[in-house]
């Protein structure tokens, strides 16, 4: 049988107001009172009803956040920086991992409004932002965390993602590449988009330089590794001297392929450079050169920019900070 409030408010000879306060105001309550209702609360193994108490108060201590690959180190480290600044406000962290699909994005956003969370962070699947709209209309803040927000509907932490693209394949062709292929998707990712942008601004101001692409369906170890078996493939003289991988998975699955399966050597016969810098990056067995960004700033930031929001309520003015990229390079391109 479970403990009320009013089985400890009887044990310690306080009233059941008392109790509330010492649960949620204790420095209301006298020093000596606190004790006894605690020591009430021990002894019969009370435990409180937070999902009551958020009923009653319209919001929980909770945060949504939805990525879109839980297993990439890379939104890893981000819902950590989420996590580190949620904690310094006494809110915990509710991580849901979309798959990049649609659906289980959708399903992730009703269960975090059905609880009641008191914000949520989000890398979305598409460009439709209208579900994640109501959501914000119905009086909880969202903000775009790896994605700038379009309108002024959101707040958005965010990389400049076409500067990282150019970033790399600008480092490719300083490098005598001229032959480079894009490996990303799908291309419904902004950031996908984006890093190709970049790619191509890269490529359009060096004459002579050509850009292939090479669609995956996700930014997964797996493609990449596939992709790297189609260069394996091919004749030496039609193969790509240059790769850009949208992301570090997709990179070291490339290298898999070419480098441990294959005979191709990285970088002297393809350099072959990813993104975001995951630990495991530097760890690779031919050290990945990529475009570094501040992942668990991004997520420290989303939370900072949600709670603000949260208590300014609807006069509040949307956020939108983008931070820079930075180039590593490594020998997966310099050879050094």
């Amino acid at each position: 049988m479970s403990v009320s409030v009013r089985d400890v408010a009887a044990a310690a000879s306080v009233s059941v107001g008392t109790v509330s306060n010492v649960l949620n105001h204790p420095g209301k309550v006298a020093p000596e009172t606190v004790a006894r209702v605690q020591a009430a609360i021990e002894k019969l193994g009370f435990v409180r009803n937070d999902a009551a108490r958020q009923l009653r108060a319209g919001k929980s201590r909770s945060i949504g956040m939805v990525v879109l690959d839980v297993g990439n180190p890379f939104f890893t480290d981000v819902a950590r920086g989420a996590e580190d600044r949620a904690a310094e406000d006494g809110f915990t962290l509710l991580l849901g991992n979309s798959d990049e699909k649609l659906a289980r994005e959708g399903s992730y956003l009703d269960l975090f409004e059905e609880q009641r969370v008191h914000g949520i962070l989000i890398t979305p699947v598409g460009e439709d932002l209208t579900r994640l709209g109501r959501v914000q209309a119905n009086g909880t803040p969202a903000v775009l965390v790896d994605r700038e927000a379009d309108r002024a509907q959101f707040s958005s932490v965010s990389v400049d993602d076409v500067a990282g693209g150019y970033l790399a394949v600008r480092h490719l062709i300083e490098q005598g590449k001229r032959r480079i292929a894009f490996v990303g998707g799908p291309h419904g990712l902004r950031q996908v988009q984006d890093r190709l942008a970049g790619a191509r601004k890269a490529v359009a101001e060096a004459p002579g330089v050509q850009l292939e692409l090479i669609d995956t369906d996700s930014l997964s170890v797996l493609q990449g590794r596939a992709a790297g078996e189609a260069l394996q493939s091919r004749e030496a003289v039609h193969r790509p001297d240059g790769v850009f991988a949208a992301n570090d998975l997709l990179a070291m699955g490339v290298l898999q392929a070419l480098h441990m399966l294959g005979d191709i050597r990285i970088p002297d016969d393809i350099a072959l450079i990813g993104y975001d810098d995951i630990g495991f990056a530097s760890a690779a067995v031919v050290p990945l050169s990529s475009i570094r960004q501040p992942a668990a700033l991004i997520g420290y930031t989303a939370v900072d920019l949600m709670l603000r929001e949260a208590a300014a309520g609807a006069g509040f003015e949307r956020e939108h900070v983008v931070f820079q990229p930075e180039l590593v390079v490594r020998q997966s391109t310099s050879g050094a």
